[in-house]
């Protein structure tokens, strides 16, 4: 990163519930774990329905009798549901409480899981997928801010890790779960499993996430004045475009893997699983760049997710060529991915739960155009490649736009955690406040 980043701005959107033991830098660790576990399993049951259509496009299209291109038209209404959802929610909300408002966010997502699984038609399918959309991106945003209040704010960046580490071991775990549940039994039954897990994350959040107060002068109008800022819509069109390329691949690798690269329909859900470990590896190497220069870790992700693409591309008929690029492609997606969501917070200082949720609509609207682009080039008949090498141009036009926003300083959310003195000795019972406040303007550069 060149020059320097002015750090200003007071960050007034949270209180934190904690006893009066709580650390000067977070809540204190006989709490984190099971916080933090709570909000990671709720990314993991976002990231299983979110990424489990790609795999069972085949199926869905079969049983509604609908062409793949169509089918996929169920990924972009997701991805629509999740752009609309993620500032709309974050920001009419901005006075409730953030562990009640994350609650009540899973909530929404077990409900339009169901929906989806009694859909009688493709039109239903994409308005049950287009609800359970609306709250990804409001959960992903409020619980960066709660997850960042619960570890301390030297460790935002893995704070936001932990958060999508949920998500990438659905890649793993969830994903190709669902996958075999969809070809051996009914991909109706793979939404009624993401539906239980819903029920679960409920179940932690209830139990384990402490409460997140919204401080009393935030207002809807004060977290929608942080969207004026142009670098702030710079940047959300350049992690639109820019993440649009890996969504033109990945939202068809299921007939990819099978009709050109030659694999059995059996090896999808393995397949599915590898880019899940790659998602991984890269969640784990990019919480740690983020920390250390945000910008630097935007560049990486962006120039080696346009490589990676380059590769499918040219090895997607080779079996071991396309697998390794497939687990490439989630490495250095997720780590772009990462980077791109905390460079949003840090572009809203005064409401970072807004910036984080925003982060989450412009990976929506990549993934709504890089399937919608990928299904247009299928469909003239260039082929399961072809949005490899359409996916390769838009990261590399991403890549430009944001490095044309970036040479702009800008603030960002310097956090700081105060706790009120008891007078006496508070009996063990519910938690008790603690203020999450700006700290005081400090200059420094990456």
């Amino acid at each position: 990163m060149t020059g320097s980043e002015k750090h200003t701005g007071a960050l007034r959107t949270t209180d934190v519930a904690a006893s009066p033991a709580v650390a000067s830098d977070g809540l204190p660790g006989v709490r984190v774990r099971p916080a933090m576990l709570a909000l990671a399993l709720g990314g993991f049951s976002i990231g299983t329905t979110e990424f489990a259509t790609m795999g069972l496009l085949p199926q869905i299209a079969t049983d509604l009798q609908v062409s793949i291109p169509v089918a996929g038209h169920v990924i972009t209404a997701y991805a629509l549901g999740v752009v609309v959802g993620a500032p709309l929610l974050t920001a009419t909300a901005a006075r409730i409480d953030r562990r009640v408002l994350l609650i009540g966010l899973m909530v929404a997502f077990t409900l339009g899981n169901v929906l989806s699984a009694f859909a009688p038609s493709v039109g239903w399918l994409m308005a049950a997928r287009f609800v359970a959309g609306l709250p990804h991106g409001a959960f992903f945003g409020v619980g960066a801010v709660m997850g960042t209040a619960v570890v301390g704010p030297s460790r935002r960046g893995r704070a936001v890790a932990t958060m999508m580490a949920g998500l990438t071991i659905a890649n793993v775990v969830g994903v190709p779960l669902s996958t075999v549940v969809g070809q051996n039994v009914s991909w109706r039954a793979a939404f009624v499993l993401v539906g239980l897990l819903g029920l679960t994350t409920l179940a932690a959040l209830w139990r384990w996430v402490p409460g997140l107060a919204a401080h009393p002068e935030t207002t809807v109008r004060s977290e929608l004045r942080s969207l004026r800022s142009p670098p702030l819509w710079i940047a959300f069109a350049a992690t639109s475009i820019g993440f649009g390329g890996m969504f033109a691949v990945y939202s068809y690798v299921a007939p990819l893997i099978t009709d050109v690269t030659g694999l059995s329909a059996a090896t999808v859900p393995i397949v599915l699983a590898l880019f899940g470990v790659g998602m991984t590896v890269g969640t784990l190497i990019g919480g740690r760049l983020a920390d250390r220069s945000v910008l630097g870790t935007v560049y990486l992700g962006f120039a080696s997710t346009a490589v990676v693409l380059v590769l499918v591309a040219v090895t997607g008929r080779q079996p071991v060529g396309a697998l390794t690029a497939i687990v490439l492609l989630g490495v250095t997606s997720q780590i772009l991915g990462l980077a791109l969501q905390t460079r949003l917070m840090d572009l809203t200082p005064a409401a970072p739960s807004l910036g984080a949720a925003l982060s989450h609509s412009a990976l929506n609207v990549g993934n709504a155009a890089g399937a919608f682009v990928g299904g247009l080039v299928i469909a003239r008949g260039l082929g399961y490649l072809a949005p490899a090498w359409v996916g390769a141009g838009l990261t590399g036009l991403g890549l430009v736009i944001f490095a044309l926003a970036s040479r702009r300083p800008v603030s960002r959310p310097s956090f700081s955690i105060s706790h009120p003195a008891p007078a006496t000795p508070q009996p063990e019972g519910p938690l008790e406040r603690a203020a999450v406040s700006a700290a005081g303007s400090r200059t420094a550069s990456e």
